[in-house]
């Protein structure tokens, strides 16, 4: 048996290794459903000024991005577009939500919609900190 470490592995090594994890899981995760969701908000000019990104699978929505132009934060837009997400979400039936966010960023803002802190990694990388935090859609 041979090992090497790789600090600039090829796509495709990244993929063949994805691809045998995902055969390995199949049996337990095989045929959940999954997709991608966008939201976007326009000033009157339909310039986009802010964004949501989310992925869902099985009956969970997993965000990913969420953004506002500086001139329009504190107008309710970031609100607005989660709000907009978690809904569409809980028509196709996901019932949890789930979203991390460093120290720096919106903790604040993700607590006062709901959402609770279940874990935080400290001094990540290095001088922050990341907190994972979890949301209830719909009850079961």
């Amino acid at each position: 048996m041979k090992y090497r470490m790789d600090a600039s592995p090829s796509d495709d090594d990244i993929t063949a290794i994805r691809q045998g994890l995902k055969q390995s899981n199949a049996p337990f995760l095989a045929g959940l459903p999954e997709g991608t969701l966008a939201g976007y908000a326009y000033n009157d000019n339909d310039e986009r000024i802010g964004g949501i990104v989310a992925n869902t699978w099985g009956q969970w929505l997993l965000i990913k991005y969420l953004w506002v132009d500086d001139a329009f934060r504190h107008r309710h837009v970031g609100s607005h577009l989660l709000d907009n997400l978690e809904e569409y979400a809980k028509d196709i039936g996901c019932k949890m939500a789930f979203v991390d966010t460093f120290s720096f960023q919106a903790r604040p803002f993700y607590e006062k919609h709901g959402y609770q802190c279940q874990m935080t990694l400290t001094d990540y990388p290095v001088d922050h900190a990341l907190h994972f935090m979890t949301k209830v859609l719909n009850e079961a």
